[in-house]
């Protein structure tokens, strides 16, 4: 019985001595990695308390850092319950839902197609999420907030960039 006792005490202390990181079981590759860490959300609520959508972005100045540089470039989902289009200002539809960095509009904003070439970078495919991908001026801090005419301006995602 003692046997018995010193063995599983140290195979107890041994199993936690393990090398493996949250990202071993899931086999990801680099890219996926950089997605998961800087992949943030939040809920869009209206003045009234009521939840209205999910906004969620990832960094992908981070994840694809020489192909995005000069501006501060996201991909952002956006599922709301009321069908809305953000707003962009390269075009001449007005849209009162408007995504902000650090309370300045966007240069750029692509709506994309469900499937496109971010789809790898994020496990949320669905046919109700919107995805767009939304460039900035560039920052050194960066928190993004989307503001329409019934939703609080209380959406707050912060990104900091790695010096």
């Amino acid at each position: 019985m003692k046997f018995f006792l010193l063995f599983f005490t140290l195979l107890i202390l041994f199993s936690g001595c393990s090398k493996k990181n949250a990202f071993f079981a899931f086999k990801m590759d680099r890219t996926k990695e950089l997605s998961a860490a800087s992949l943030q959300s939040s809920k869009i609520v209206s003045k009234e308390g009521e939840v209205r959508g999910v906004l969620s972005s990832i960094y992908l100045n981070e994840v694809y850092p020489e192909s995005f540089n000069g501006y501060e470039y996201f991909i952002v989902f956006l599922y709301l319950k009321e069908t809305k289009e953000l707003y962009n200002p390269n075009t001449t539809s007005q849209s009162n839902l408007k995504l902000t960095m650090n309370s300045q509009l966007p240069i750029k904003v692509e709506k994309l197609p469900k499937e496109n070439q971010f789809s790898h970078l994020i496990d949320r495919r669905n046919d109700w999420n919107d995805c767009y991908i939304v460039a900035f001026e560039q920052a050194e801090s960066m928190n993004l907030s989307i503001e329409d005419n019934q939703s609080s301006s209380a959406v707050i995602l912060k990104y900091t960039k790695d010096k």
